[in-house]
C-alpha cells in the first residue's frame, strides 16, 4: 500500500525558508513523478512543483521559480520542497502526490497523495 506522509510545515515570517519532506513507501517509485501542490482556503488545488524519481529535469509553477526547490533522496525515499523567501501568498496546506504517468500540473492526474501539512506565513 502505498503511502506518502508530509512533514516540515508551520509557521514563519515573510522572507523566512521552510523545508517540507515527503516520506515514501509501498511501493518502488523510481518510474514516479513525485509533485508538490498547494490548496489555499477557498482556492483549487495548484501544482507547486515536481520532480521525476528516476531524475532529469524538474518543474516549477511560475509563481515559485527562483524561490523553491525540488529534490529527492533516493537512499530515503524522500522528497523535498524547499522553500525560500516566502510570502503570505504561499500560505496554504502543501500536498506531496505521485504517479507514474501523470499530466504533471493537473492533481487529479496524480493517484496518490499526502495527507497534507499546513505552512502559514505572516506577513
Amino acid at each position: 500500500q502505498v503511502q506518502l506522509v508530509e512533514s516540515g510545515g508551520g509557521l514563519v515570517q515573510a522572507g523566512g525558508s521552510l523545508r517540507l519532506s515527503c516520506a515514501a513507501s509501498g511501493r518502488t517509485f523510481s518510474s514516479y513523478v513525485m509533485g508538490w501542490f498547494r490548496q489555499a482556503p477557498g482556492k483549487e488545488r495548484e501544482f507547486v512543483a515536481g520532480i521525476r524519481w528516476s531524475g532529469g529535469s524538474a518543474y516549477y509553477a511560475d509563481s515559485v521559480k527562483g524561490r523553491f526547490t525540488i529534490s529527492r533522496d533516493n537512499a530515503k525515499n524522500t522528497v523535498y520542497l524547499q522553500m525560500n523567501s516566502l510570502k503570505p501568498e504561499d500560505t496554504a496546506v502543501y500536498y506531496c502526490a505521485a504517479d507514474p504517468s501523470p499530466t504533471w500540473f493537473s492533481a487529479p492526474s496524480y493517484d496518490y497523495w499526502g495527507q497534507g501539512t499546513q505552512v502559514t506565513v505572516s506577513s
